[in-house]
This record gives structure tokens, C-alpha cells and sequence, in this order.
């Protein structure tokens, strides 16, 4: 998993409650176990057509949204079934963040998972910052995980709470995998002892 890193990028502004994961990404995309190539497949019902054609009305369609990294949603964003298609399908389209005033628990931690950030706020702050997103491309949100800040184009700065232990994960790329791989050499350790000492097993 990538390291979460400070960036700047353009956000999207979703007003939809209740986003949940058959709209993030339909049933019929869930055959696959791998994490990539679901990305042209996020919001799939919402992006295009009966006949697969784009819908431009969709904010993902729009030339000033297509290189979108974060997303201003409606309350609880990733409601629905507990698919971990979900946080893979937007990962994959480029999202890095998500913000929203709540998100359902097992979306919400199936992020962290997959290196993408959600962050919780007050309803006024998230309409700060969705008003900020539909001024469009040149109006782009700068988020810092270390400080745990984000600051508008026009210079304003809105923290946010995260668990210090995903923030750790996140700003060191860390994913179940990957944590496990830190205690490597206890591991290696445990095993050889367990070898010399029951060579039977």
C-alpha cells in the first residue's frame, strides 16, 4: 500500500445522502477479487447510460471533476452491504480522500485498509468545503495528514480528528499485510525456536 502523503487536489462535490456501496459499485462488478480495474466502474449506474454512453450531467463526467482526488459527500457516505469493492473501486479510480459528517463503520474502516483517507466533520464545515468544491477546477483542497488540516484555495484551514493508530498506518502505507511484516523478525524468531525445540510439528 502507498504511503498517504501531503497533496493537493480537486475535490468533487456529491451532495447525495446516503451514498451507499451498490451505488459506489454495482453488484454485478463483484466477481473479482483483485483490487485493481474497478475503478472505470465506480458509480457505474450514475456515470453512464443503459447503452454504457457517459452521462455528462454526472459529476465525475465533468471536465473540471474528471481528475478529481477527493470527494465532499452528503451524510453517511458508504452505507449498504459490506463490500470491500467499494473503497477498491474508488482507490483505483484515484480517490484519496472522502469527506463526509458520517460514514458507515465497516466503509469507513475498509478505507484506512486501502490507503484512502475518510475524514469526518461538522455539517458546516463540510458545506464550507462542498460550496469550495463546486467552484470546480480551480478551487482545489490541500489535505495534510500529519497536521491533520486541510486548507481551501483561499487559505482556510479546517482540522480533523483521526485515530492515531490508521494515521500511523496510512502515513506509513501499512495494510494488514504490511503490518504483520513489521513483526517479521519475531515471527522468524518464534519459528526457529519452535523448529529446534519441537522438530516433530
Amino acid at each position: 500500500m502507498d504511503k498517504f502523503e501531503t497533496f493537493t487536489g480537486i475535490a468533487a462535490p456529491m451532495p447525495l445522502v446516503n451514498i451507499d456501496t451498490d451505488m459506489i459499485i454495482p453488484k454485478q462488478f463483484l466477481k473479482t477479487i483483485k483490487r485493481s480495474g474497478l475503478g472505470v466502474h465506480a458509480f457505474d449506474e450514475m456515470r453512464y447510460d443503459a447503452e454504457g454512453n457517459e452521462n455528462p450531467d454526472f459529476v465525475l463526467n465533468k471536465p473540471q471533476y474528471r481528475e478529481s482526488q477527493i470527494i465532499v459527500a452528503g451524510d453517511n457516505f458508504g452505507c449498504g452491504s459490506s463490500r470491500e469493492h467499494a473503497p477498491w473501486a474508488l482507490a483505483d479510480f484515484g480517490i484519496k480522500v472522502v469527506v463526509s459528517t458520517s460514514f458507515a463503520d465497516i466503509f469507513f474502516n475498509n478505507c484506512f485498509k486501502n490507503g484512502m483517507l475518510p475524514i469526518i466533520l461538522p455539517q458546516d464545515q463540510v458545506d464550507l468545503l462542498m460550496a469550495e468544491a463546486e467552484k470546480g477546477e480551480n478551487a482545489r483542497l490541500s489535505v495534510d495528514l500529519e497536521n491533520q488540516q486541510i486548507t481551501t484555495s483561499d487559505g482556510t484551514v479546517i482540522s480533523f480528528d483521526v485515530d492515531a493508530f490508521k494515521k500511523h498506518c496510512l502515513l506509513n502505507g501499512l495494510d494488514d499485510i504490511g503490518l504483520t511484516m513489521e513483526k517479521e523478525a519475531s515471527i522468524s524468531a518464534y519459528e526457529a525456536q519452535a523448529a529446534q525445540s519441537r522438530p516433530w510439528v
